[in-house]
């Protein structure tokens, strides 16, 4: 997936996630996602290619950097629970879409019950009915 689409489509599934906002605390080079004031994704081109970098399970991390080479170590973020995804390379629409969500839900599953714009331990899920 190319940079900008790759930037783009990260923001696509964004504005999907209730709750969820965009802003610039740290200057217009970095796009900053939170939800109830806390971040879960963050886009900037500092780097000189547009980046995307999401929260992650630590060892959901370790093993998609093992898997993918354009998934690497978070930029400027803690190593162990954030990862940048980088454009080029074959990165899955679907696998992005996922990756945003989940990261999304990690914040909001540590936020209190009463402050959580969605229930993390459903929503996404299909009903099987």
């Amino acid at each position: 997936m190319q940079g900008d689409t790759l930037q783009q489509h990260a923001r696509n599934r964004v504005e999907e996630l209730p709750g969820a906002g965009l802003e610039f605390p740290f200057g217009p080079d970095w796009e900053v996602f939170k939800v109830r004031g806390k971040v879960f994704m963050l886009m900037t081109h500092i780097t000189g290619e547009p980046i995307v970098i999401v929260k992650v399970d630590p060892e959901d991390g370790k093993a998609l950097r093992e898997q993918h080479k354009d998934i690497t170590p978070g930029y400027h973020m803690n190593k162990k629970h954030w990862i940048s995804l980088n454009p080029g390379g074959k990165l899955e629409t679907s696998l992005v879409d996922e990756l945003v969500t989940e990261s999304y839900l990690l914040v909001v599953e540590n936020l209190p019950r009463a402050k959580r714009p969605v229930d993390p331990a459903v929503f996404g899920k299909r009903s099987r009915l």
